[in-house]
């Protein structure tokens, strides 16, 4: 069966674009070069880098094949980080034979033959793991294609995906899979790449240690590419000066960074601003709000989250704060990017700065939900509306005293509903304005006390 040429996964696993019966891990003669990922694709689930939580000697996945129990598994993170190495690797300890296919290439069609496939090899004794890459891209029906053969044991899945698949794959099918996550490449596990790349072509890196670290940062903690770009160096001629960190700039384009408008990470960027901002941090908020414009977002978006944030993180602590959040909105929007980005990090500054309060956001959660409990109750008569004659001869607006006329301009009248008890909704804290505005409120409680036990 031909196949279309494969693109290689972190240290040369390959991701096909569809298989229908199990795939070998040896390979016949190369006429070309193999990539620098393919030559140090692990032998071994130990050799694979950044992942001990679960490949390392407690770890999840080392547990689960010592005590022979592998569960059908979804493996969740970033791309680079060797999800399609450590499944190959998985089927090869297992004793499992390996079937891949690529939910971007396959359908129904190909799903059924490698079903077909499995069942078959069942019936000799010899069980197949099924390896999904990028699952999420399967509609729900077609997730629905796996469950009986995941249910009967038909096929050991897993699934590989970047998307949370809590979003990504439908209810049914995460309960038959453990969800494991996979972690970005950290700069130690980077390091241990790049030496490894060394010891095999034999060469050091022509990089100072500014540069090796700047490498590593290009990255943003996707090995494949890391060691794509280790190959580019490599390839120059032996006798290369040593880069530092602006020459290796102007040799190699820095990675755009991870971020998609429509995906998890959108709201993981934003959530990141909003709780930076509210733990009073301007600095990483600052830098959020950078990640996020330099992603691509619309800083529309950011600056309606921005005053969002500014009601209800802020609120009267300091109200200067919605102003001013609203008149950077409308500055961005007479001067566009990038001159009027400058004024919603203003903006950001200001409110990781301000005194927090979310005293009116809780108030007007409870006053709704008294709201809903009293149902209809209608004003007290003193201060309903008495526009006609008949109105005026019910009650309605007798006894209303006019608070302006009143001493310190406060009458300490009822102002519920009859049959309801005064409600308490607005607690001020003592950051901000509302340290003051809860020393007036202290003093209208005692004046309305004192009135009321005088009547």
């Amino acid at each position: 069966m031909s196949r279309a040429p494969a693109s290689p996964d972190l240290f040369g696993a390959e991701a096909e674009p569809a298989a229908t019966s199990p795939t070998s891990h040896r390979r016949g003669g190369n006429a070309k070069p193999r990539p620098l990922a393919d030559r140090l694709r692990p032998a071994t689930l130990a050799d694979v880098t950044g992942q001990d939580h679960l490949l390392g000697p407690q770890g999840t996945v080392t547990r689960m094949l010592a005590r022979g129990s592998l569960a059908s598994l979804i493996l969740w993170g970033p791309p680079g980080v060797g999800k399609t190495t450590i499944a190959r690797l998985i089927a090869e300890q297992a004793d499992l034979l390996f079937s891949q296919i690529s939910a971007v290439f396959s359908g129904v069609a190909d799903l059924k033959r490698v079903f077909e496939d499995a069942a078959r090899h069942r019936r000799t004794g010899q069980g197949t793991l099924l390896f999904v890459d990028e699952i999420h891209r399967f509609n729900r029906a077609q997730q629905d294609a796996f469950l009986p053969v995941v249910e009967e044991g038909i096929v050991t899945l897993i699934g590989a995906t970047t998307e949370n698949p809590s979003f990504a794959l439908n209810g049914a099918l995460l309960s038959r899979c453990q969800v494991l996550v996979l972690r970005r490449l950290d700069d130690a596990a980077l390091g241990q790449l790049l030496a490894r790349a060394e010891t095999e072509v034999g060469r050091a890196l022509p990089l100072d240690a500014e540069a090796r670290a700047s490498l590593a940062a290009m990255s943003d903690g996707d090995g494949r590419y890391l060691l794509n770009m280790a190959e580019q160096l490599f390839s120059l001629p032996d006798d290369t000066p040593e880069m530092d960190a602006a020459a290796l700039a102007d040799l190699l384009s820095k990675r755009a960074a991870l971020y998609d408008k429509d995906r998890e990470e959108h709201y993981n960027l934003i959530s990141a601003l909003h709780k930076s901002l509210r733990g009073s941090d301007p600095d990483a908020a600052l830098y959020w709000f950078a990640r996020m414009l330099t992603g691509g977002e619309d800083p529309r978006y950011i600056a309606r989250r921005l005053l969002r944030f500014a009601a209800e993180d802020i609120g009267m602590a300091d109200p200067q704060a919605l102003t001013l959040t609203l008149h950077a909105w409308e500055t961005y929007e007479r001067l566009g990017s990038p001159e009027g980005e400058l004024a919603l990090a203003q903006a950001v500054v200001y409110l990781g700065t301000a005194p927090k309060s979310n005293a009116v956001y809780a108030a007007f959660g409870a006053a709704q939900r008294a709201a809903k409990a009293t149902g209809s109750l209608m004003p007290p008569a003193h201060i309903r509306n008495a526009p006609t004659k008949l109105m005026r001869e019910l009650g309605y607006g007798a006894g209303y005293e006019y608070d302006h006329g009143e001493e310190e301009a406060f009458s300490g009248q009822n102002y519920f509903p009859d049959g309801m008890e005064r409600g308490s909704f607005y607690s001020p804290t003592d950051r901000g304005l509302e340290r003051e505005i809860g020393r007036r409120l202290s003093h209208w409680a005692k004046l309305r006390a004192e009135r009321q036990a005088g009547q």
